[in-house]
């Protein structure tokens, strides 16, 4: 699985996803459903806030939603990119574009990410024959989380409960095994794609148990 949304998909303006070129405020993978634009003039105060600071890890959330709802309509990717910009009080030669997180939370939300991705691995672990292997790559940390978490729990890597409470029943068995260490990218394939700065390639081997019938959790 190579998970998130893709360069051509950064690349083409008028997709909406990117705050360095400006373009219709869309976002939608599949061109269907509500888009970037309809959460950012529809939704409350409250749950742009919630979804900022959930899937952006923004603590000022508060603030930019509070200046989303004041510029509504919006209507545009340089338009949302100037309110967050001026809400956060930013100034063209700090290092970061204030705007990132933000733009990355409004797209996971309306794309459900971490929901098709934990469908995404539930299926993997249906169909994975023993001994297939599952490699994924994330390319931010609500991504990784989610896929380090899964295989800790399939690989039954999960710490026990404390010696001084009941035993419960038993444990499953693991549907995974040989969970490999984080994989991040070096300085030469850096130099050869600078995209690749913060992805991380985790991988596990499939045993012959029976898949879990437990959901995988996203736990944001």
């Amino acid at each position: 699985m190579d998970v998130g949304v893709s360069s051509m998909q950064l690349d083409q303006a008028e997709r909406g996803f990117a705050f360095g070129q400006d373009g219709p405020l869309d976002m939608r993978m599949s061109r269907i459903g509500p888009s970037a634009a309809d959460f950012c003039n529809e939704a409350d105060e409250d749950e742009i806030a919630n979804v900022i600071f959930r899937y952006g890890e923004e603590p000022k959330s508060r603030r930019i939603a509070r200046a989303i709802v004041a510029a509504r309509p919006l209507t545009r990717t340089g338009e949302l990119a100037r309110v967050v910009r001026r809400a956060l009080g930013w100034r063209p030669h700090d290092k970061k574009d204030p705007a990132t997180r933000t733009f990355q939370a409004i797209r996971i939300h309306i794309n459900r990410e971490l929901d098709e991705l934990a469908d995404g691995l539930a299926a993997a672990e249906r169909v994975l024959k023993p001994g297939g292997r599952l490699a994924v790559v994330t390319f931010h940390s609500l991504e990784d989380r989610l896929v380090k978490r899964f295989l800790r729990d399939r690989s039954g890597a999960t710490p026990g409960g404390s010696r001084h409470l009941p035993v419960g029943p038993a444990e499953r068995d693991p549907s995974f095994e040989g969970v490999g260490k984080a994989v991040r990218p070096g300085e030469a394939e850096l130099a050869r794609n600078p995209r690749a700065r913060s992805a991380t390639l985790r991988t596990a081997r499939r045993t012959t148990a029976a898949a879990w019938s437990e959901p995988v959790g996203v736990g944001v």
